[in-house]
């Protein structure tokens, strides 16, 4: 595994507050929040970025949209979230890991950047 930030977190040699973690992915409070809930959902597989995910990567993706129901029913976001995922420099990734960002809490506007 390419040694990021996140892959430490998944190694818990770093701390972070844990809000879900099943054998594929693990999401986690942000320490930069956008929003007054900001929870990133990272696989425990490293795909760097959207684009070099592969075609075997297609049930691991899926995974990862279908655990942001989970993640936000459990982080109370019944009003609605947005899922970001960001891609490459020009898109705003910071960490070359892929990540999705769930933001709630509040009313997000149109549009994001």
């Amino acid at each position: 595994m390419s040694e990021t930030i996140f892959s430490k977190i998944i190694r818990r040699e770093i701390p972070a507050n844990i809000v879900y973690e099943d054998d594929l992915c693990l999401a986690f409070t942000d320490i930069n929040p956008q929003a007054p809930t900001h929870i990133l959902l990272i696989p425990k597989q490293l795909i760097k970025c959207i684009d070099t995910a592969l075609d075997d990567d297609q049930t691991l993706l899926g995974h990862l949209l279908l655990t942001v129901k989970k993640v936000a029913a459990n982080a109370n976001l019944s009003n609605g979230y947005r899922i970001v995922i960001n891609n490459g420099n020009d898109g705003g990734q910071t960490v070359d890991h892929l990540h999705l960002h769930i933001l709630g809490d509040r009313q997000m506007q149109w549009p994001p950047g």
